[in-house]
């Protein structure tokens, strides 16, 4: 019956491998961008009612994807511990 028990979970131990200055890379990018994003949906939205419906239409995506990216390193920092 031993065989067919999972494995016991790996150690939690040395978890600091020295990828905190990537992670710090990545997320300050997600915000220079996000921030970027909005100054440019903001500046549109200056230009009257259609410019602003276009360009909210277009951050929203550019936003989520910003956002799923952001998901996406967070599920792959998990998986290689």
């Amino acid at each position: 019956m031993s065989l067919i028990a999972p494995p016991p979970p790996a150690p939690l131990i040395a978890l600091g491998d020295g990828d905190d200055a990537r992670r710090l890379r990545f997320r300050l990018w997600q915000c220079v961008a996000t921030g970027f994003t909005v100054l440019v949906t903001a500046w549109f939205c200056t230009f009257g009612v259609f410019p602003a419906i276009l360009a909210l239409m277009v951050a929203k995506h550019i936003l989520v994807a910003i956002l799923i990216m952001g998901l996406e390193e967070a599920e792959k920092q998990k998986a290689e511990m």
